[in-house]
């Protein structure tokens, strides 16, 4: 949350050609209860999505892309990758993710 308290997504991409506007929040969950998360962030910017789609007159989509810790991935994660611009893997991004992890760890325990 910003120091304003308006909550904001991690990426707009707006799409004047197509008239699109797609809103992306990207999480990477310490528990494994991934579905809670990726829902919550539906809800969280089913507003904004309404309004910047009054505001622009443009499609607006919100793109949640959640990985858990440990690079459980959410259903449907995949279809969501395809909605984004250029060639998104599920795999490439558990691969960062476990890394991530494992990299935290390592700090930890030294």
């Amino acid at each position: 949350m910003t120091p304003s308290g308006i909550e904001q997504p991690d990426v707009v991409l707006l799409d004047k050609k197509e008239n699109t506007c797609v809103l992306i929040d990207t999480a990477i969950s310490a528990y494994s209860n991934i579905y809670t998360k990726g829902n919550k962030k539906l809800r969280k910017y089913k507003d904004l999505e309404t309004e910047v789609s009054r505001m622009w007159k443009v499609r607006t989509q919100i793109v949640p892309v959640t990985i858990g810790a440990l690079g459980t991935i959410k259903k449907g994660l995949v279809q969501n990758l395809q909605l984004l611009a250029g060639h998104w893997s599920a795999i490439e991004l558990q691969k960062v993710t476990l890394m991530s992890t494992a990299h935290s760890i390592c700090k930890v325990l030294r």
